[in-house]
């Protein structure tokens, strides 16, 4: 990891504009949190709904997408990119530094709030709280891993993200039996009920293959973006 690099690509994530939207999200979640918790529905069922099906499948995706592609993405439309790839860095440290950066800055920004609105609505009975809080810190790097990947790949990762966030993961993965293998929110969901006390929450993939598909996931995506990357020249418009 190179310390100058993460702190520049720190520095403009989290410019002016940028950090009111990164914002938005944990905030949002946390007022209907508060607004929710007097509601008159069961404790934990509401539970379900915001931290499970609202924060894993919509919260953690976006800010994932967010952060993901505003790591690289940026610097490559823009074409400032061309100053970091001129310093003699190995392209997997550049890609590796502004991951750790993303994965940072995600889990800060979902799973601290999942927490926080977790002990509003459930308190820290049956672990269940934890256990979201744990599914929003592994999916989270997962998600940043893909999206920064995306961010390499194509001028429209913004695009192409949110309609994967959107369509694939809070939709066809949260509710089609066969695509919730291959759901990034439903492993994350695997690590909550492994957590939880037993029967608190349910899950439709097994722990084993979620571990599996998060590290195979998580490595390939950084692993293929520094491929990428090493294979843009100063010169190149892709």
């Amino acid at each position: 990891m190179n310390t100058t690099v993460a702190r520049l690509t720190a520095r403009g994530l989290f410019g002016r504009r940028r950090v009111l939207i990164l914002l938005a999200v944990p905030v949002l979640l946390l007022v209907i949190s508060l607004l929710a918790r007097n509601n008159g529905m069961d404790d934990l069922d509401l539970a379900h709904r915001i931290l499970g099906t609202l924060a894993l499948g919509t919260l953690v995706p976006i800010t994932g997408l967010i952060v993901g592609t505003g790591v690289i993405a940026t610097e490559i439309e823009d074409g400032s990119i061309v100053y970091l790839l001129a310093k003699p860095l190995p392209r997997w440290k550049i890609v590796t530094t502004k991951l750790a950066v993303a994965v940072g800055s995600t889990w800060l920004l979902s799973a601290v709030p999942i927490y926080v609105a977790g002990l509003l609505l459930y308190g820290t009975g049956d672990q269940v709280v934890l256990g979201y809080t744990v599914g929003a810190l592994a999916s989270g790097a997962a998600y940043s891993a893909v999206f920064l990947l995306l961010g390499v790949l194509t001028r429209h990762a913004v695009i192409a993200g949110l309609a994967y966030a959107l369509i694939w993961e809070s939709l066809i993965g949260g509710y089609v039996e066969g695509a919730q293998t291959l759901s990034v929110q439903q492993w994350g969901l695997s690590l909550a009920e492994a957590v939880a006390a037993d029967g608190a929450v349910i899950a439709p993939v097994g722990l084993g293959t979620a571990l599996w598909l998060l590290v195979v996931v998580g490595v390939g995506a950084t692993a293929y973006a520094s491929v990428k990357l090493a294979g843009l020249t100063l010169g190149s418009d892709e």
